[in-house]
């Protein structure tokens, strides 16, 4: 019992503490960053057929409990993820309430600019446009089609004809932005927070985080934009 309630005093101490707030967020961080480069990767298969695309999805339906308990755990550390990093926001604007005349870089070590600066903003608009992706698709207009003899949910079709809207088109390119924004500073903030870096490999981890971002943002935006454009037919 003593154990147990030094345990629990040893975590809300950590949760509490703004270092174990910042490696919370950079562990959780690197974790959703891996999914996403899972799914840019997935929603490219679109690209190459419609057929291999509702296969994939097929696929993971076909998981059955385990992509419930995945697809929880996701939005969880997403959750987690948003309200961790907000209570570090709030807490600096706390320490200091009077903001800074000029927003630029501030170079090593805490490489705080734009990008740092709006990650509150970023994350909360990422965060409701999850909400408003899960309501579109995954709980959106279920179409069928049949394939190699098996019946499946036809997700390409709903993924298709949403994108021939503009608004969900361009819009889903503008939020994708955000996203290449808020990666830019996090997946380096991440590992510094964990405590991995050192002024030999913190620019290189800089300038790799800012390539990844651009590249998982153009992986995402070229869907939606291709299918507006007519490059994949409906």
């Amino acid at each position: 019992m003593l154990n147990e309630v030094s345990a629990r005093h040893r975590l809300i101490s950590f949760y509490t503490n703004p270092i174990g707030k910042k490696i919370i967020t950079g562990v959780t961080g690197l974790g959703l960053s891996l999914f996403i480069l899972f799914h840019a990767g997935g929603n490219l298969t679109l690209l190459a057929s419609t057929k291999a695309y509702n296969q994939l999805a097929h696929f993971l339906d076909s998981l059955g409990i385990l992509l419930y308990v995945i697809e929880f755990v996701l939005l969880g550390l997403g959750i987690f993820h948003a309200v961790v990093g907000i209570t570090i926001r709030l807490n600096t604007f706390q320490a200091r309430p009077i903001g800074y005349s000029q927003i630029k870089s501030a170079g090593d070590p805490s490489k705080q600019s734009l990008s740092s600066r709006s990650m509150m903003v970023t994350g909360s608009i990422l965060l409701g446009f999850l909400i408003l992706h899960l309501a579109t698709f995954k709980f959106g207009t279920y179409y069928t089609t049949v394939i190699n003899g098996v019946e499946m949910r036809n997700l390409s079709r709903l993924v298709i004809e949403k994108f021939h809207d503009p608004l969900y088109a361009f819009g889903y390119a503008g939020v994708m932005i955000m996203l290449a924004v808020h990666l830019r500073h996090g997946l380096w903030s991440a590992w510094q927070s964990i405590g991995v870096l050192n002024s030999k490999v913190s620019p290189l981890i800089y300038t790799l985080a800012l390539i990844l971002a651009i590249l998982i943002a153009i992986a995402f935006i070229i869907l939606p934009l291709s299918i507006y454009f007519g490059i994949i037919p409906a």
